[in-house]
């Protein structure tokens, strides 16, 4: 028998060993397992929404804690002791907004800080973190930029992902040659926005809706803006908006109040000192009507927009939960219900309010067959019209209120689900009874003051419309039936 031959029947003679040893395991816990019949009863914490009559099901009931870093941070704590880990996550009003007239360069920071600190680059930091089980996370927008950190929560490995966390967001050295990498990503995308209708009707509808406010501008940046932003930059905005007294640390997990006091105060220390940065001015109202960009495609995009509302709007619950009617909500909603179902018009249509430090915007956005863009848009705004003067029915309204309250402990489902809630209610300054209050606040609305709420904070007169597709002959619309002749059948292509 050769060498190799011996090995290879060894091997399978183990690989036999080890099968039979697992079969007989298998068995004989299969003897050891309980019957059906002797099984322990099922758990009774499961409820159903229809025997719930209206009423909010019960949820993680959470104890937020909240104090202030002795260099100013803002801090939101929940022991959460399931689980022997932790979420932290540092919400700075860093975000697009506070460009100051170089778009991009917010986007730009955060995107650099795990590129390189004092000893480490990029592949070090992330080996850093990998060999402790910890994950690391960052992201800017409008508003805000986020650093987080995921890890367990024993000191042997806490403690080494906090230092290598706190030198991350606290000492990033923005080495020159990241930046350049990352500068190419960037532009290599904006090449790819211009074959994206959607994507163009999104950037004028901005610029169109905010005009010279910080809004306008994509959080990324543009092809005109990125090249020339330099290290000094970065380093000087790091200085500014990831101070300590700009920041919201949130944190939740297997910590003790005691362990949550030290952490906080370790990571504010690590950041640069100064203060919050003022809050945005709110936008002026834009010029209402319709602009179109031509593109050669099949399909055309319809977005319809106005300014909503800011985050500390008292109508917030009425508008979300009147925006679930309208077409917040899939299937089901007003949107969905007239435009795609009854006439299959488009794949899917949506409503929404963005509420932001400022008014964010209320959209409505859509794809339709180029031939039909015309009539598919004045249904549109005929739907929200007839909404906007009569409000939705008892019905609708009972249904949305089920959806919001079998939907919303979701919200806590996870420690990472609170420690973003934790993050948003710091950064728009809620209080720390907003999760409770929000719900009762739905459940206690009426038809008539969702009605109100709607009118008073959108009117169709005050739409931005941009469409994005070909100019060809429009057909009418076909009537509205119970069986569409062309149901969609799945996203349409440019």
């Amino acid at each position: 028998m050769s060498e190799r031959n011996g090995i290879r029947y060894g091997l399978l003679g183990l690989g036999l060993i080890l099968l039979i040893g697992l079969l007989t395991y298998i068995a004989s816990r299969s003897a050891q397992a309980p019957t059906l019949a002797e099984a322990p009863a099922p758990s009774t914490g499961l409820e159903s929404l229809a025997a719930l009559e209206g009423k909010a099901p019960s949820k993680r009931t959470l104890d937020i804690q909240q104090w202030q870093t002795t260099e100013g941070a803002k801090v939101l704590f929940v022991e959460a002791r399931q689980l022997p880990m932790f979420d932290l996550r540092l919400t700075f009003a860093a975000g697009s907004s506070h460009d100051d007239g170089v778009p991009g360069l917010a986007a730009l920071t955060n995107a650099m800080l795990n590129e390189g600190v004092p000893g480490k680059d990029v592949t070090a930091i992330a080996e850093g973190f990998e060999s402790l089980g910890a994950e690391f996370g960052n992201g800017a927008y409008r508003d805000m930029a986020i650093a987080s950190l995921r890890s367990l929560s024993a000191a042997e490995q806490r403690e080494p992902a906090l230092a290598l966390f706190n030198k991350v967001v606290g000492q990033p050295t923005f080495p020159q040659d990241a930046l350049a990498r990352i500068k190419n990503q960037l532009l290599a995308g904006f090449e790819y926005q211009k074959q994206n209708p959607g994507k163009l009707a999104g950037l004028q509808l901005f610029e169109r809706l905010y005009g010279t406010h910080p809004y306008a501008h994509p959080s990324e940046g543009s092809e005109q803006s990125i090249p020339g932003i330099s290290v000094a930059q970065l380093r000087a905005f790091h200085a500014k908006a990831y101070a300590a007294g700009n920041v919201v640390i949130a944190l939740v997990g297997d910590l003790s109040r005691a362990e949550a006091e030290a952490i906080a105060a370790k990571v504010s220390a690590s950041l640069p000192k100064g203060p919050a940065l003022p809050r945005i001015a709110q936008p002026e109202e834009p010029k209402a009507g319709p602009s179109h960009i031509e593109f050669p495609s099949n399909q055309t995009h319809l977005m319809l927009a106005q300014l909503g509302v800011d985050r500390r709007e008292p109508d917030y619950a009425a508008l979300m939960l009147g925006n679930q009617i309208l077409g917040g909500g899939g299937f089901g909603t007003r949107l969905m219900e007239e435009v795609r179902e009854k006439r299959g018009l488009t794949y899917g249509i949506y409503s929404g309010f963005s509420a932001m430090q400022a008014r964010g915007p209320f959209m409505i956005n859509l794809q339709t067959r180029a031939e039909l863009s015309e009539g598919t848009l004045k249904l549109v705004q005929d739907i929200l019209s007839d909404y906007l003067a009569n409000g939705p029915t008892q019905k609708e309204l009972d249904e949305a209120k089920r959806e919001m309250v079998g939907s919303f402990p979701l919200t806590t489902a996870s420690n990472a689900d609170i420690v973003g809630q934790l993050g948003s209610m710091g950064f728009y300054n809620l209080p720390l009874t907003y999760l409770d209050d929000f719900m009762s606040e739905v459940q206690g609305l009426s038809v008539e003051q969702v009605k109100a709420a709607m009118a008073k904070h959108l009117a169709t007169d005050k739409l931005v419309i941009v469409t994005a597709g070909p100019t060809v002959a429009q057909k009418p619309l076909p009537p509205p039936t119970d069986k569409p002749a062309e149901q969609p059948a799945g996203p349409p292509e440019h």
